[in-house]
């Protein structure tokens, strides 16, 4: 998901729930193939993730549900969710961007970043923010198959250097804890 509008127009990450969906990109694995949805389709974009035995996203928790429930009064902590991000820092203690972690487990890079879209935004070129938004979606996807198959990401600490996290995911226990709550 991408917003219309940055922390610093909304007075602040407390306030993420104001900036504003400018297109949301959902890969669907069971069509195998990608979604868009405009911010006037906020209803049909909730209508996939309900339709979903698991939503994955990476910062999806605190970032993109939070933007979406400026439109609903939707329940997301009802959605079955596994958020990479999340499970990620549990295992590692830190946060680390979509970006970090995909050039060091897939050795792919992002084609923009969260400032590019704005500016997009502001010129209307949402052409542009749909191919970065399916972008970090295709990383998101693909780093959630890696682990499932590999059981591991890498990613560099502090110092710059290479290290594994071992994942113990299995597709089946993370559909089962997901159900029905959110981590928080």
């Amino acid at each position: 998901l991408e917003t219309k509008r940055s922390a610093d127009e909304v007075d602040g990450w407390g306030n993420t729930y104001l900036m504003g969906m400018a297109l949301a990109v959902v890969w669907d694995s069971r069509d195998q193939k990608f979604y868009t949805y405009q911010e006037s389709e906020v209803e049909q974009l909730l209508q996939k993730f309900k339709a979903a035995d698991l939503v994955v996203g990476y910062n999806l928790i605190k970032f993109d549900y939070t933007v979406l429930s400026a439109y609903t009064a939707f329940d997301f902590s009802s959605l079955p969710t596994f958020d990479l991000l999340l499970d990620l820092k549990s295992r590692i203690g830190r946060l680390i961007s979509l970006g970090d972690l995909a050039q060091a487990t897939l050795n792919r890079k992002k084609i923009a970043d969260g400032l590019e879209s704005l500016i997009w935004v502001k010129q209307g070129r949402f052409d542009l923010i749909e191919e970065y938004c399916r972008m970090d979606v295709e990383l998101t996807r693909d780093l959630f198959y890696f682990g499932l198959e590999k059981r591991h990401f890498l990613f560099q600490n502090n110092r710059g250097e290479l290290l594994k996290v071992v994942l113990n995911w299995e597709l089946k226990s993370l559909l089962e804890k997901a159900k029905g709550r959110i981590p928080r």
